[in-house]
């Protein structure tokens, strides 16, 4: 099930896996819409029959100094930074909780790590995602729920393209083409982490270029 906001982009990404011979469904979401989630979910489970794995991943950084006063973009990065996945942890744990099993991965940031300026707001958002998963993991040790959170450093994507402050953008996208890793790079770490046995929980994973400082 795959699902965000474009999508021209998701119906080509289906149709690649169905040439290759697997099974995907596209559906569209706004993840500051808890009932696009909900629905994502209940097509998943309708289709599919159960849900083992969300991967919350939908992100935006507004990145700018504190002192400019971009309130407008501190409000799209809680709503979908922080409410984002909350919605999507609220849609996908009755389903986890009736299965018996699931998985919760949610993209977290090397930013929330290591603090720097023009970031902080959008570090304050990714440190409390990773405090409400630790949160989460801490009140889910019964066996059904297993939590990953993933902090990535540089990756080569779209994440610049909002960014107003055009010399933060412009330092940011030189970094990104001068050594980000790949978006299939975090893939197949997310993947490592869904792969371990059920009673197996990689919780904190930081993956980034080896000469990101």
């Amino acid at each position: 099930m795959l699902a965000a906001r474009r999508t021209d982009r998701l119906e080509s990404i289906v149709a690649d896996l169905r040439e290759q011979g697997g099974r995907a469904i596209a559906c569209q979401v706004d993840v500051t819409r808890r009932e696009d989630l909900e629905h994502m979910v209940e097509r998943a489970v309708a289709e599919f029959g159960r849900l083992d794995v969300l991967v919350n991943n939908a992100g935006v950084g507004k990145i700018s100094a504190v002192a400019d006063l971009d309130v407008d973009g501190w409000t799209a990065m809680i709503d979908v930074n922080v409410r984002g996945v909350l919605n999507g942890i609220a849609a996908a744990m009755p389903v986890f909780r009736r299965q018996g099993v699931g998985h919760l991965v949610t993209t977290v940031s090397t930013s929330g790590l290591k603090i720097v300026p023009t970031q902080s707001v959008y570090a304050g958002t990714k440190n409390a995602v990773r405090t409400i998963m630790e949160g989460l993991r801490q009140e889910s040790t019964d066996g059904v729920l297993r939590t990953t959170s993933i902090s990535p450093g540089f990756v080569r994507t779209e994440f610049t393209e909002p960014i107003d402050d055009q010399a933060v953008r412009d330092q940011l996208s030189k970094s990104m083409a001068d050594f980000g890793i790949s978006a299939e790079s975090v893939a197949r770490a997310i993947a490592f982490a869904i792969d371990q046995p059920h009673d197996v929980e990689i919780g904190d994973l930081t993956i980034r270029p080896t000469v990101q400082g």
